[in-house]
């Protein structure tokens, strides 16, 4: 069982980590400059948790995962959600997608042929959708950081209002 609450700073040091755990597993699929990509700055992160939009699930007291979050299109969007390989295969990741969903919906962009990624988020309720505004815009700003859009979908988990 793990339990949910907003990050603090003292959190980040461990969301770096978990994201350079997480992100090695990108080597296993052919995505090594994923792998080796710089976890995301201190800045960055302390951003989104004064927007009150960075949360961590933990286990046992242990910070297993993160999720950063931001609102596209009036949505929420998952900026990035990441789990310790240790932790994986717990629900801990759609616990945190879960749990900021606030019900109009949640959008997010990701790897199509990743298997924890499309075809994860398939299994919990997302659908493939056309990058138009504020998501077309998500589309470019991650083109620009070198993520090729031809290896990305944009994917909707329909509003439950």
């Amino acid at each position: 069982m793990h339990s949910i609450r907003l990050a603090s700073p003292a959190d980040f040091p461990r969301l770096q980590e978990i994201e350079v755990l997480a992100g090695a597993a990108f080597r296993e699929v052919g995505l090594p400059e994923i792998a080796d990509d710089d976890p995301p700055p201190v800045e960055l992160l302390a951003g989104f948790a004064a927007a009150g939009r960075a949360w961590v699930a933990e286990v046992d007291g242990a910070v297993a995962g993160y999720l950063l979050a931001e609102v596209v299109d009036g949505r929420v969007h998952v900026a990035q959600v990441s789990v310790d390989p240790a932790f994986r295969g717990r629900g801990i990741g759609a616990g945190l997608v879960d749990h900021v969903d606030d019900g109009g919906g949640v959008t997010l962009t990701t790897f199509r042929d990743v298997p924890w990624n499309a075809p994860l988020y398939r299994r919990l309720g997302f659908v493939e959708v056309e990058p138009t505004g504020g998501l077309a815009a998500v589309v470019a700003r991650e083109a620009a950081l070198g993520l090729d859009p031809a290896k990305r979908v944009c994917m909707l988990r329909p509003g439950r209002r």
